[in-house]
């Protein structure tokens, strides 16, 4: 798979989480959200939280489902995304962080939300 291609179909993932979390109730604000090199792929509202969401798209589940990709790394990256989110927006609500994977194959479609798939880790002084 060229790079290109797997561009696109992390383009295509994203979009179809967004229908997919529209119709969950979910209302979206923004995607592809970045603060310097960090992003968030999607940022919406649902049931008085601000709910960052994090959208992993595969072709297959061979290697790994789509949501193990989320390593901490990403975890921590994704929170210091969302925090400056949240003060440079001034945004006082509860936050939560879901993971969407969109599984794309053979022309079907396998989507799965995981509403708070993980929670911020506090770091030990």
């Amino acid at each position: 798979m060229t790079p290109r291609n797997k561009s696109t179909l992390g383009e295509q993932g994203e979009t179809i989480a967004a229908i997919r979390l529209q119709q969950h109730g979910y209302k979206l604000i923004t995607k592809n959200w970045r603060f310097k090199h960090k992003e968030i792929d999607i940022i919406a509202q649902k049931d008085g939280e601000i709910v960052f969401v994090e959208v992993k798209t595969r072709s297959n589940t061979f290697f790994e489902a789509p949501s193990e990709a989320v390593t901490i790394k990403k975890q921590r990256l994704l929170v210091e995304a969302a925090n400056q989110y949240m003060i440079k927006n001034n945004i006082d609500m509860e936050a939560r962080f879901d993971v969407v994977s969109v599984i794309i194959s053979g022309g079907n479609e396998i989507v799965e939300i995981m509403e708070n798939a993980f929670y911020p880790l506090v770091k030990k002084r």
